[in-house]
């Protein structure tokens, strides 16, 4: 087999797709890093998400330009002229071609392990705890003194998925519990991911936050909305016979004044039901397991 090196009759083909490429790829990379990716910027973990989207879909361009680019002009300037079936030379190796290729793949998945490990260290990532043993009312009553912290702080939101809704209980402000999800905008929110019954899934696409509710668990998220306005809330697991009816679920990212009237209005009205309404607990069970024991 005898050593791949570029014939002089190759050059000019080399160069011309050499040039072709530098120009097609800094076209495209400047057209990709214009498009606003999902889910956009309604919270800063949304924001980070569509940030890394640009950068991968930034460095996955000039590599699907060029595959594109070499099977077309191949197709238009290598075209096999006669009918019978001749192999092309043999060839062995290019040692700078070598050396380039795992340089720039070394560098290129280097680069993009420090900005994952960089991500995953930052406090903004979700986890979960896994909360076996304690059952629903287990928690001794409500939790919160109802004295919520400035509007600074972070302020604990617990998402209850059930068949077939979300509810939605603050622990800051005396365990109320509602069918609307509001958060106040520039406040950081943590928020704790759990179900009453089977598997599940909350996710709210605006927000970037996608996360299981399982039962005993306690997913936690952090989110931080940055801009008011409205976003959906959805199932993103089939969860029984009207799974299609946890689609319909609309919350608000509101001003701070305009959030603490309408808790404080949320407050009254669940003074009517709260009796009827189990005791807030970071976790819970099915029914079933409960009734076992």
């Amino acid at each position: 087999m005898g050593a791949f090196r570029i014939d002089e009759a190759d050059r000019p083909h080399l160069v011309r797709l050499l040039v072709i490429w530098i120009v097609l790829s800094a076209i495209g990379v400047l057209a990709v890093l214009q498009i606003h990716y999902p889910p956009y910027d309604q919270t800063v973990q949304g924001q980070d998400q569509s940030r890394t989207l640009a950068l991968l879909t930034a460095l996955a361009t000039p590599v699907f330009i060029a595959v594109v680019m070499m099977v077309l002009y191949s197709a238009v300037f290598f075209r096999r002229t006669t009918p019978e079936l001749v192999d092309g030379p043999p060839m062995l190796g290019n040692t700078p071609v070598q050396i380039a290729w795992v340089a720039i793949s070394a560098i290129v998945v280097l680069f993009l392990a420090v900005v994952g490990i960089a991500t995953l260290a930052s406090s903004n990532v979700a986890h979960a705890v896994g909360q076996p043993g304690r059952a629903i009312g287990q928690a001794g009553g409500q939790t919160g003194s109802g004295t919520p912290g400035g509007a600074g702080s972070e302020m604990q939101v617990q998402v209850i998925a059930q068949q077939w809704y979300f509810t939605y209980r603050y622990a800051d402000y005396g365990g109320v519990e509602t069918t609307h999800l509001y958060l106040p905008v520039d406040r950081p929110v943590e928020l704790h991911i759990t179900s009453i019954d089977i598997i599940h899934s909350f996710w709210a696409y605006q927000l970037g936050v996608k996360a299981d509710a399982n039962p005993g668990v306690d997913n936690i998220f952090h989110v931080t909305p940055q801009k008011t306005g409205s976003f959906q809330v959805r199932c993103a697991e089939l969860c029984g016979l009207w799974h299609g009816n946890m689609a319909d679920s609309e919350g608000q990212v509101v001003s701070q004044s305009a959030f603490d009237i309408w808790i404080a209005q949320q407050q009254k009205d669940f003074e009517v039901i709260s009796k009827a309404v189990p005791s807030y607990a970071p976790y819970y069970f099915p029914e079933p397991l409960i009734k076992g024991g």
